[in-house]
């Protein structure tokens, strides 16, 4: 039996890029014999402001807990988004600031300087989009929206980023390039 696999989109167009490599690696997935379940972040019925940060206690909305049970199911994760503004789109900060909660994806410890890690013993793939060219984000910019995800999100709860693909710049590319682009989704999510 394959892996328990929960793909994120974090693009909210059901129409971009990021949708149909969303699409191709779900059912290159589900061809390998992997299980896999989606969260559609742009479907979702969600606030995505944490009203007052962690000081008091915001009910989670259906499709919240629903994606909470989803993550605890899930033995790898894989999040599909673009860079926009050097950074993650707003609707999936918001998601993680609403789901990733103290007591579900972390705790601290009275005299500990770091967290328990909840989510420990998962894996992610991430596919990321961008218009800006892949050496500038990298060397210029030093890679802002792919460090934040991997590092002070997804490890920081214990999930463990196995692999990261860049896919740009989007903008005036080609359809034979999105094609190889569409390619690399399917060849990943097959192992």
């Amino acid at each position: 039996m394959g892996k328990r696999i929960l793909l994120i989109l974090g693009h909210p167009g059901a129409t971009s890029f990021c949708a149909a490599l969303a699409e191709r690696y779900a059912q290159s997935a589900l061809d390998a014999g992997h299980q896999v379940r989606q969260l559609r972040l742009g479907e979702m019925a969600f606030d995505p402001v944490l009203r007052q940060g962690y000081q008091q206690v915001q009910a989670l909305e259906e499709d919240l807990s629903r994606a909470q049970s989803d993550i605890l199911w899930a033995e790898h994760l894989t999040l599909v988004y673009p860079i926009w503004w050097g950074g993650i789109p707003a609707l999936l900060k918001g998601f993680f600031d609403r789901v990733l909660l103290p007591g579900f994806a972390f705790k601290y410890r009275k005299g500990k300087p770091f967290p328990d890690q909840l989510l420990k013993g998962r894996t992610a793939h991430l596919l990321v989009t961008m218009d800006t060219p892949l050496w500038y984000y990298r060397w210029i910019y030093r890679m802002p929206g792919l460090h934040q995800v991997r590092k002070t999100t997804l490890q920081f709860c214990g999930i463990n980023p196995l692999r990261t693909l860049t896919f740009g710049p989007l903008l005036e590319s080609s359809d034979r390039q999105r094609q190889r682009w569409l390619q690399q989704a399917h060849a990943i999510a097959r192992r």
